[in-house]
């Protein structure tokens, strides 16, 4: 009769470390979904900032959208790739001393990752006058993301001109 108890107590004690163990996965899963919901906002975030500091010309908050490794490439239409920080904001400090310009944007499609992700924006761009005329150019542009410490930065600006007026 005394073995028979105990093989109870054996297999109940099992049932009970069994069932703790689904509860500490099922937690652990929730955290993880948190962090996925945090890890998509840290994302999105970044790319409205990014977003704002080129349609505000804040060289200063551009800047520290961009991947503390210094690495980063940057593809126009019609140049060479810019691979570095420094070429991407040296570009970009000269374009912004262009008179007049405005730029509206907005995100068209995102794939975020644990480590990686991509955002693809659609870029506005106007002149009230260029050659004597109203010029505009709407852009597609994808960024590439890194998260580097939690944080994710810019690692990659790909841009492509769909429409524009003919100069």
């Amino acid at each position: 009769m005394k073995k028979h108890i105990s093989y109870k107590l054996i297999f109940l004690g099992l049932l009970m470390i069994g069932f703790s163990s689904c509860d500490i996965k099922q937690k652990e899963s929730e955290k993880n979904e948190i962090s996925k919901i945090e890890n998509e906002e840290l994302f999105k975030s970044l790319i409205l900032r990014h977003l704002n500091a080129v349609r505000n010309r804040d060289s200063n908050t551009l800047k520290s959208t961009m991947s503390p490794k210094g690495n980063m490439e940057l593809i126009q239409p019609s140049s060479e790739i810019v691979y570095s920080v420094d070429g991407f904001m040296k570009f970009h400090q000269e374009w912004f001393e262009v008179p007049n310009w405005t730029i509206n944007t907005k995100i068209l499609s995102t794939n975020i990752g644990d480590r990686f992700g991509v955002a693809t924006t659609e870029f506005l761009y106007e002149e009230p006058e260029r050659n004597g005329k109203p010029y505009f150019n709407r852009l597609i542009v994808t960024y590439a993301l890194e998260k580097i410490d939690n944080n994710w930065y810019i690692i990659k600006d790909h841009a492509s001109s769909i429409e524009k007026t003919k100069n």
